[in-house]
């Protein structure tokens, strides 16, 4: 039986898959390389990988199409890869629900060192179940679920994440940097508008008037979790 971590790597380079492959292999992972993103979606179905690395520009389907067909299925780790190093990019692969975002060219022992965080951060969040409920507000991120008076919400991983920790930490003000390294596992050094949207998305999925609780802003800081 192979107990192999598996990793699928989406690029078109065939050179940079060859020497990801091979770094990767010698650290003991089950690599399968993918050139193109059409081929990639269908390749993740078949392979079943327990982490991926894609690269943007691709044949088929780009990087962002990928990675949101994946996060409609499945909650595993994407690192994103690319040769745009611009913060709105790095936002974009962020909002998409990516776990990390390298820039090339980029040091392939870096990139193991990685991948290896991006897993463990992942094992520990699947091993460690929990569930904060409020009144008409239950959040399950062992399963991500989200019950709000009553009825599942479909909402993305990260934003389930955001509200998970908010809410964890009750009337507790947060910085957006700070979400970010909370939440995203990294930091981020650059525009953090990405909290500013999956804020926002939540309070149109979550918020009504007559709820004790709501994702408050406190200007010139950040936001907190308000219990009344």
């Amino acid at each position: 039986m192979n107990n192999k971590t598996k990793v699928l790597v989406i690029d078109d380079d065939v050179n940079i898959c060859e020497l990801i492959r091979l770094y990767m292999e010698k650290e003991g992972f089950e690599v399968l390389t993918i050139y193109n993103g059409i081929k990639a979606i269908e390749a993740f179905k078949t392979f079943a990988p327990n982490i991926v690395v894609l690269d943007i520009m691709l044949p088929g389907a780009d990087g962002w199409q990928v990675c949101r067909e994946i996060r409609q299925v499945s909650n595993i780790p994407i690192i994103m890869l690319s040769a745009k190093g611009e913060t709105f990019d790095k936002v974009l692969g962020l909002e998409l629900g990516a776990d990390d975002y390298i820039v090339k060219p980029f040091e392939s022992k870096e990139l193991v060192a990685r991948v290896k965080a991006v897993l463990r951060r992942y094992e520990h969040k699947e091993i460690d179940v929990k569930e904060v409920v409020y009144p008409n507000l239950v959040i399950n991120k062992s399963n991500y679920t989200l019950k709000v008076n009553g009825t599942d919400m479909e909402v993305p991983p990260k934003e389930l994440e955001l509200l998970y920790f908010l809410a964890s930490n009750p009337n507790k003000v947060f910085t957006r940097d700070q979400l970010l390294e909370q939440v995203w596992g990294f930091d981020f050094y650059g525009d953090s508008r990405t909290v500013d949207v999956h804020i926002k998305r939540l309070r149109e999925k979550i918020e009504s008037e007559d709820q004790n609780w709501q994702v408050k802003t406190v200007w010139g800081v950040g936001y907190k979790f308000e219990v009344k």
